[in-house]
């Protein structure tokens, strides 16, 4: 089945071999340039220092400017957007521009999939990557709509995306598809 255009409706029945959406956070942006003024603040230190109190607090100054500044740098251009990937057997979500973190979950061990109008930074901690014993992991890159994954082990995985619902529909309709009527219950 070929992929159709965007804004070209599907046949009855049918639907697309690969769903894919994104959340991007451009807020994130002030970060990563606060990050990169730490850097250009260390570099600025190590080429051009009149510091005369001594080598040691000089270097550590230098050190900690630049270790503070990639931190940031990482820590932001991480989590300033996600793309999911929803195929025939898997869902993936990629993290920033390169692609990581990256977590990918065989659709088999997908027990359900239910749309969350609000997901939020606040409860989850802050954006990112994130654990909570009573709540799972999630990838948290905005507030807004997410979706949440139960899977066959008990742990739950959620996500923030545009057009949740329309994520949450294909991924269930692969739940349907699978061989016996329905996902096998295991591990990611």
């Amino acid at each position: 089945m070929r992929y159709p255009s965007q804004g070209e409706p599907l046949p009855p029945g049918a639907h697309p071999e690969v769903w894919t959406g994104r959340a991007t956070n451009r807020v994130q942006w002030i970060l990563a340039l606060a990050g990169a003024a730490c850097v250009a603040l260390g570099i600025q230190l190590a080429v051009d220092s009149t510091w005369t109190s001594g080598v040691a607090a000089l270097a550590m100054s230098v050190v900690g400017c630049l270790l503070a500044g990639l931190l940031i740098l990482f820590g932001t251009l991480a989590f300033v957007s996600v793309a999911v990937r929803v195929d025939k057997d898997t869902l993936e979500v990629r993290c920033g521009h390169i692609g990581l973190p990256r977590r990918r979950i065989l659709l088999s061990h997908v027990v359900e999939a239910d749309f969350a109008p609000t997901v939020t930074p606040r409860q989850w901690g802050g954006y990112g990557y994130r654990w909570r014993p009573e709540m799972g992991t999630a990838v948290v890159v905005r507030r807004g709509e997410g979706v949440v994954l139960r899977l066959g082990d008990g742990r739950k995985f959620t996500f923030t995306v545009d057009e949740a619902e329309a994520a949450v529909g294909a991924i269930r309709q692969r739940l349907h598809l699978a061989p016996g009527g329905g996902p096998s219950a295991g591990g990611s």
